[in-house]
């Protein structure tokens, strides 16, 4: 006669009983009550039936099936959709019209629905930052924003752009306290050859969409609009990217931010008019990333001289410049060092980080950073920008008076055996551009500038100077190089 062993396992999960036969179950009741030695005693009997007990509800119930639909893909949709944005833009402001307001109170219109040029964007931050293309918001007036996953429709202003990686960012007009889900950001260095990636957006203004396909190349090089190409390494894939998924997300399978769609190549650049198809671009997360820390620089914050830059998307933060005679620089922050906490609080992003030093910036700010092996507390003080970065900062460097006009600076004093004494520049002379680019708008952003270049770098100034030759007005143009001090 043969004979069965059974083992209980009281350890396993309770899913795996349920594979147990009942029949089996009801021999192991049998056995245990005959070989208990202390069968005799009332309460040792009930213990096979509070076995069974307790397993009744897994025998009784059939193991659910997974659903073969619901894969990484479903999965990383799920995971992004509520970050993904469509976007659409007015370039005139409206004149405010009584019947236009009635229309809008009665009718339920909404603001979404009076704006054009659709783009796409993504949240980046819980505080509402989000991003997209530089050219999807330029010379926008009036911004509005609505997610893909509802009708909720949000106004939102233009924070900064780099019109160099055509990288925007925005922020949206919530309510006090409204928090939005924002994406993940992939490592930079975290890309596979081949790997399915996923691109989000509102193409032809449809609503929020995906088109599926695999990560290319990790660098091309493709004109844009018949322009010279300014980036070296964008993203390329066979996910589909048409009209409006400009500044929408490309994610892997984990569903992180691993470039922001820019371009699609709809015809041979050989010249041949032959269509062609499967080929998109996106801006790379490195250089997404790069761009976010220029145009959100944490050395200014308000009204206020931190001077420190932390990088985007690192965790922890990380400094990635100190400048030595700022707040930062003399409480002894140092290149590298991970944020660690402000206040004892973890900042969560690098607009969070600002916010933290920004709502203190009247007192004393506890910074725990860590620098290698080694955690220490430093203690900060935020100055106010305007007390260093002014008109007399100007004169340091360039020996220039400067006075602010629509049209420029207007030089209003020299200062002996000064830079610009040496070139030759005079009383009444207007600054019309600095470096090739338009003049700051005011004495601070000059001052900024020149503070960020060192001892002996020059700055090139254009010149316009206006005579009065007799009945004529003679306008004379140039420009000098002055050597900063």
């Amino acid at each position: 006669m043969s004979s069965r062993v059974f083992v209980l396992d009281f350890e396993a999960p309770r899913e795996n009983i349920g594979r147990i036969e009942r029949r089996h179950w009801l021999l192991i009741m049998k056995m245990t009550i005959q070989m208990n030695p202390w069968r005799r005693n009332p309460c040792a009997r009930l213990f096979p039936f509070a076995c069974l007990l307790w397993t009744l509800p897994v025998l009784a119930l059939p193991a659910e099936e997974p659903d073969i639909r619901r894969d990484a893909t479903v999965a990383a949709v799920e995971q992004v959709m509520p970050s993904v944005v469509n976007i659409a833009t007015k370039s005139i402001v409206p004149v405010s019209d009584p019947i236009e307001q009635m229309s809008r109170r009665f009718w339920n219109r909404r603001l979404f629905d009076e704006y054009s040029s659709l783009g796409s964007g993504v949240v980046i931050d819980e505080a509402g930052y989000l991003l997209t293309n530089d050219h999807v918001v330029r010379d926008a007036k009036q911004i509005a924003v609505r997610f893909g996953t509802g009708t909720n429709d949000y106004e939102a202003t233009l924070v900064a752009s780099d019109r160099k990686t055509d990288v925007a960012l925005l922020r949206l007009k919530a309510r006090p306290g409204e928090k939005f889900h924002a994406i993940k950001l992939a490592r930079e260095d975290d890309l596979l050859l081949g790997e399915t990636v996923l691109a989000l957006g509102n193409p032809f203004g449809l609503g929020g969409s995906v088109t599926r396909g695999i990560l290319s190349s990790k660098s091309r090089r493709v004109p844009k609009e018949g322009e010279p190409l300014n980036v070296s390494n964008w993203l390329q894939t066979d996910a589909a990217i048409n009209h409006g998924n400009s500044g929408g997300p490309l994610v892997n399978l984990r569903g992180e931010l691993i470039g922001i769609n820019v371009a699609v190549l709809n015809e041979d650049p050989s010249g041949s008019g032959q269509p062609v198809q499967g080929i998109g671009f996106a801006i790379p997360i490195h250089l997404v990333e790069d761009a976010l820390s220029d145009i959100f620089p944490t050395e200014f914050l308000k009204s206020n001289w931190f001077g420190a830059r932390v990088k985007a998307g690192s965790n922890p933060l990380t400094l990635t410049t100190v400048q030595p005679e700022s707040p930062a620089g003399r409480a002894g922050l140092r290149v590298g060092d991970a944020v660690i906490r402000v206040n004892g609080e973890v900042p969560k992003s690098l607009f969070n980080f600002g916010e933290l030093l920004a709502t203190n910036a009247g007192s004393d700010i506890s910074i725990t950073l860590q620098r290698g092996e080694n955690v220490r507390d430093v203690v900060v003080r935020l100055v106010p920008v305007n007390s260093v970065f002014n008109g007399g900062m100007v004169r340091e460097k360039l020996g220039l008076g400067l006075e602010r006009t629509s049209d420029g600076f207007v030089i209003s004093g020299i200062q002996p055996a000064s830079p610009a004494e040496a070139a030759g520049l005079q009383r009444g002379m207007l600054v019309t551009a600095v470096d090739g680019q338009p003049p700051p708008a005011d004495l601070t952003g000059m001052a900024k500038l020149l503070y960020a270049k060192k001892p002996g770098d020059s700055v090139r100034l254009d010149i316009a100077l206006l005579e009065h030759a007799g009945n004529f007005n003679v306008l004379h143009q140039g420009a000098v190089e002055l050597v900063l001090r």
